[in-house]
């Protein structure tokens, strides 16, 4: 492999996620030590790096030069959350370095909070790596916060807890505003669940969809994001692999599911249908559609993870392992063939330079 040196931190952390995972079925009380070693240790990870994410100059740029001076002019911006933060940073005097630890923080919490809801939160957390937490914190650390924003939205989902449901959702938009797009979910938080109603809500999604694209926040993802053909062709196959996992929901899983594990299922089904929906933003923009599915991958690992305790007769083996497999061939593939990993995450530095 060309890049096999460059790559081994990556590798080497993949790997003692997959053999944690392994290890934690021996009993709960290791996978519970597991758990939290793996969390502390992916948040320091990705919090600490140095010079690693290709938003990593851009960010600098934004904290060494912000383009808001006051905290009121925080507030009137879009994205006022990720301003303001910076605003405090500074205030502090501490280095640019810890606005990424700041919004990984943000990220992990609120997949800790979700994972914690899990039968296996160490499975879901390790299910979370290859592409979620490689791409979004390391990288897109304002849609990374986001991300962790709309888990938080996820448990309150769950919960039943409309109000605390959209207030996150809410949060979440003052870091990056793409996450508007779930309040589309809210009227089913405690309303009655049907595939009429759920289709209803991805038509009305869609036209949202296409105006967030011709925002300026969207043009500059684009051109931000949009590097060569081999990368929107992994858009694609990300987005496949979310089109798949809905699928493979509704079709295998979801009547068992149902019977099983009633408090999850509506938000378990919804984004399910939500993953198929998603592969429809292919015909407007991959990127746009790639940023979108983001948000779905931890309803997707919530669902690899409780594929073990569901019914699949002489299967179950096969299709608990099918989501490490398929993860784990798009990872190396990425790795090893994408211009965006060797450009951004290569070589993997720690610290403070």
């Amino acid at each position: 492999m060309p890049r096999g040196r460059d790559t081994l931190t990556y590798y080497g952390a993949y790997a003692a996620l997959l053999l944690a995972a392994y290890l934690g079925r021996s009993g709960r009380d290791l996978r519970q030590v597991l758990y939290w070693f793996i969390l502390i240790g992916l948040f320091l990870f990705v919090g600490f790096r140095f010079e690693v994410g290709c938003d990593w100059i851009g960010y600098l740029i934004n904290y060494n030069y912000p383009i808001v001076t006051t905290y009121s002019e925080a507030l009137a911006t879009r994205e006022a959350g990720h301003w303001g933060l910076i605003l405090l940073l500074r205030d502090l005097g501490v280095p640019y370095q810890y606005l990424n630890a700041v919004t990984a923080g943000l990220f992990f919490l609120g997949l800790h909070v979700f994972a914690r809801r899990q039968l296996d939160p160490l499975a879901f957390l390790v299910l979370c790596f290859p592409i979620l937490i490689i791409n979004m914190p390391m990288a897109a650390i304002r849609q990374g916060a986001a991300i962790g924003f709309m888990c938080l939205a996820y448990t309150a989902f769950i919960d039943r807890r409309l109000a605390v449901y959209v207030a996150w959702v809410l949060l979440g938009a003052t870091f990056h505003s793409s996450i508007l797009l779930f309040l589309a979910f809210a009227p089913f938080v405690v309303g009655r669940f049907n595939r009429e109603n759920v289709l209803i809500a991805a038509i009305l999604a869609l036209p949202g969809l296409y105006l967030l694209s011709l925002t300026e926040a969207a043009g500059i993802a684009e051109s931000r994001y949009i590097e060569t053909e081999l990368e929107a062709s992994g858009a694609v196959f990300r987005l496949a692999i979310l089109g798949l996992t809905g699928l493979f929901f509704l079709l295998a899983l979801a009547p068992d599911w149902r019977r099983k594990f009633p408090d999850d299922y509506k938000l378990a089904a919804m984004g399910a249908w939500a993953m198929i929906s998603v592969l429809s933003l292919l015909l407007v923009s991959t990127v746009i559609g790639d940023r979108f599915g983001y948000y779905l991958i931890p309803v997707q690992a919530m669902i690899f993870a409780r594929i073990p305790y569901l019914s699949l007769a002489t299967s179950r083996q096969f299709f608990t392992i099918m989501p490490y497999a398929a993860l784990t061939f798009v990872f190396v593939v990425w790795t090893q063939l994408s211009w965006h990993f060797e450009q951004c995450y290569i070589p993997y530095r720690f610290g403070f330079g």
